[in-house]
């Protein structure tokens, strides 16, 4: 963070000012100059844009100050209830429902957040991608998630969550609506793909985004990407 110091803030028993009536950019991290109540204020302020029920990382924030100060910021922001901890280093805003209280927030804003924070990349896993698709009902028994970090559960509430390492083949296109049909037909396999199937998921990611899934030909099975030629020939 970098705070900007005039002329006339300069005391004079400091070093001379560099150049007259130009301002002095400080780093508050190294410099220290910052107080805890100016972090305190700039993340309240930095919090208060962000949308109630949407999970963050500290890493967010970490910018906004020393780590000691920001962590005592959020801290305090608990405790006066503007801030809820989902889990160590992810916190929220809460959004309240006159029926539930306290509305937990989707498990795959979490691990959003997670993967903010550890600058892994995370995508669905198929079974879960092809449900959200449509292209199936049947809902896994678990919450599956591919990474290129370390495989390990994750507890969200009462809810775990698995992550499994992954190739980068097999993390192609991640975050991307093109990123999660490519992970749901990749599930489906060869015989629960036709051209009907291919129809109903350009359809719903989009034409955009559908051709984005068929040009990362690097990460498209054999059988998938003759499948998606012969829908595009078919009426040719």
């Amino acid at each position: 963070m970098v705070v900007t110091v005039r002329h006339s803030e300069w005391r004079s028993s400091q070093a001379p000012f560099p150049v007259t009536g130009t301002p002095l950019l400080v780093d508050v991290r190294k410099s220290g100059t910052i107080s805890d109540m100016n972090v305190m204020q700039t993340v309240r302020e930095e919090v208060g844009r962000l949308p109630e029920g949407e999970p963050f990382s500290t890493a967010r924030v970490l910018r906004l100050g020393p780590r000691t100060s920001i962590d005592q910021a959020l801290v305090r922001l608990m405790k006066e209830g503007v801030l809820t901890r989902v889990r160590r280093g992810v916190y929220m805003r809460p959004k309240v429902s006159r029926l539930v209280g306290v509305v937990p927030p989707g498990p795959e804003t979490v691990i959003a957040a997670i993967a903010e924070s550890t600058g892994e990349t995370v995508a669905l896993h198929g079974a879960e991608a092809a449900r959200q698709l449509g292209l199936t009902t049947q809902a896994p028994m678990k919450l599956l998630y591919r990474t290129n970090g370390k495989t390990r559960e994750v507890s969200i509430g009462r809810l775990v969550v698995k992550l499994v390492h992954s190739s980068n083949r097999q993390l192609a296109l991640a975050g991307t609506p093109a990123g999660t049909a490519l992970a749901a037909l990749r599930y489906l396999g060869k015989e629960g793909v036709n051209g009907q199937v291919l129809e109903n998921v350009r359809s719903t990611i989009g034409r955009t985004q559908f051709e984005a899934l068929r040009s990362e030909t690097g990460a498209l099975p054999s059988w998938l990407s003759d499948a998606i030629w012969k829908l595009e020939h078919r009426h040719a």
